[in-house]
């Protein structure tokens, strides 16, 4: 596996990321610890280094996984993960949310699951509605002071949250927001409009999450088989459910056919001449596999244009990141910067 620099900091990361959102079953579907170590290991042999979990995943199972893994190996890896939604169920809004009492509270759980004294990159999942960006990144910065985090970063924030974000910390002299995650993919291409030139403008790093379309890319949805709509009671499950998702489809498995080789390795292939870094989520090692394979893919500018052309529609998608995920706090009157 190539390497690549994280943005214009130090770090010298994977071309693909390993998301662990399916290492462990508490939302009712997930990987097995042994299927999970499998996985791991895998991408590990195929030399991949950066590692992505969450508080939120598999309500901790996620975290604690990993924390069994890296034993050993821990400085092998870049190990990011995220609050915001908390490690369990019933948390309640002072360990939920952005706040710093909430941030402190999450932090000191992720390190007790993940068996570690500090985490590289700690993302903030979603904006809660409340948390100024002032509150933010002077949370980062006193996590990073404090030797728990060496850099923070934003997970689904819209654009002028991030840039201004950014321009806080500069003007305080803060630690930097280092890098932004997003979803991103042939069915979701918004972030292109505004996400993208910013992060380039900033010189942040860039990771996508969910290159598949949550499984509907792989065309498995077709066959009858079952996969993202069995966990969270199908929140993270994106339906092939209208002409232009159909057409995505189409388009990847005729490309697929021509290449000899899956679906899915077209799907992440595409994203990775978009210039950020693809977090994969496989469940299987059988999928990490597949996924992988997308490494050695060649796609000819022709084919290129043709995966352009007939996801441009999709530019247009505005879904809400946090569409099914339950609110913590009312809403605000007034947007919180």
């Amino acid at each position: 596996m190539k390497t690549k620099t994280f943005g214009t900091t130090g770090l010298i990361v994977s071309e693909l990321v390993l998301g662990t959102g399916n290492f462990g079953t508490g939302w009712g579907y997930g990987s097995e610890r042994q299927e999970a170590t499998k996985i791991f290991n895998a991408y590990a042999d195929a030399g991949g280094n950066f590692l992505d979990t969450a508080d939120f995943y598999q309500f901790g199972q996620s975290e604690e996984i990993l924390g069994d893994l890296l034993t050993g190996r821990r400085e092998d890896f870049l190990l990011t993960s995220k609050f915001t939604l908390g490690g369990a169920k019933g948390l309640g809004s002072l360990r939920t949310g952005n706040s710093r009492k909430a941030m402190i509270a999450s932090v000191e759980a992720s390190l007790r699951r993940l068996k570690t004294d500090r985490i590289d990159i700690y993302w903030a999942h979603y904006a809660d509605g409340v948390t100024p960006s002032e509150e933010l990144v002077r949370g980062f910065d006193d996590l990073a002071r404090a030797g728990k985090i060496l850099y923070g970063g934003l997970s689904n924030f819209p654009a002028w949250r991030v840039t201004r974000a950014a321009t806080l910390a500069e003007m305080g002299r803060e630690i930097r927001v280092a890098g932004v995650q997003v979803e991103h993919s042939l069915v979701h291409r918004s972030p292109e409009r505004d996400i993208f030139p910013a992060v380039r403008a900033l010189g942040m790093g860039l990771v996508t999450y969910s290159p598949l379309g949550g499984g509907m890319l792989t065309g498995k949805y077709r066959k009858g088989e079952g996969g993202r709509e069995l966990g969270l009671h199908g929140r993270a499950f994106r339906p092939e459910n209208n002409a232009e998702k159909a057409a995505v489809v189409d388009t990847l498995l005729e490309i697929a056919a021509e290449l000899a080789t899956t679906p899915d390795r077209i799907a992440i292939a595409w994203v990775m001449t978009k210039g950020a870094i693809p977090m994969i989520g496989p469940r299987t090692l059988e999928q990490l596999k597949s996924n992988l394979a997308s490494l050695s893919v060649a796609l000819s500018e022709q084919q290129l244009q043709r995966l352009d052309r007939i996801s441009h529609v999709m530019l247009n998608d505005d879904t809400d990141a946090l569409q099914g995920v339950e609110g913590r706090v009312s809403t605000p009157p007034a947007p919180v910067a």
